[in-house]
Parts: structure tokens; sequence; C-alpha cells
């Protein structure tokens, strides 16, 4: 089966698309002057705009994985993300803190999603 890939750059895809299903690379705010609320809509942002590139939504979201700078921003993250995530299609998701790869980094999405 063909594998499909978006914004294919020397290190990685930002999407990959087999059988039915998205996978997206780990998305990370641009503009990393912003608060975890900031950062947050910014980077679910960017996965709205790839999976609707892919031929998919958030309510096709199959699993979800949260990496938190510092885990004390949990609640201020959850807020944004409760307001993104439309009713009755909340995926499956994890939250862990760890190290991101820049320390201006609060917030990085990891997300699988089915087609439409």
């Amino acid at each position: 089966m063909e594998i499909k890939r978006l914004h294919v750059g020397s290190r990685l895809s930002e999407a990959a698309i087999h059988n039915g299903v998205v996978y997206l690379a780990g998305q990370i705010a641009e503009e990393t002057t912003q608060n975890i609320d900031g950062q947050t809509r910014e980077v679910l942002a960017h996965v709205d705009r790839l999976l609707a590139e892919a031929g998919s939504d958030k309510t096709r979201i199959l699993m979800c994985q949260i990496f938190l700078a510092d885990i004390k921003d949990i609640a201020a993250m959850n807020a944004v993300w409760d307001a993104w995530v439309p009713a009755g299609h909340a995926p499956p998701r994890a939250t862990v803190q760890a190290m991101l790869a820049r320390p201006e980094l609060l917030v990085e999405v990891v997300v699988t999603a089915a087609l439409s």
C-alpha cells in the first residue's frame, strides 16, 4: 500500500498517511514567546491545518499524546484543549511531563487520526 507524506523535510515529515490513517509528527509552537495557553492554541491550530490537508479533522482523532515541559501547566493546557475538542469526540489521550527539544517550548502534541 502507498504511503503519502506531507511537508517532507530532511529530518521528518509533518504527516504520513497510510491505510486510512494519518499520523502527525509532534506539533510545536513557532511563536515560543507565548505562555502555555498561547502555545497550546497555536499547536492545536497546526493539528487542525494538517488534519484538514490530509483529509481528516479533530472529530476523527484516534489517539493523542501531549508532552508538557512542566506538568504544572496541565490545568491551563486542559482549558484550551477542552474548548478545542468537540463535545462527544474526546479521543484517548496521554499527557506527560517531558524535556522538550528546546527550553522555550512548553507543549508538544502528537496525533493519530482516521481519514474522513
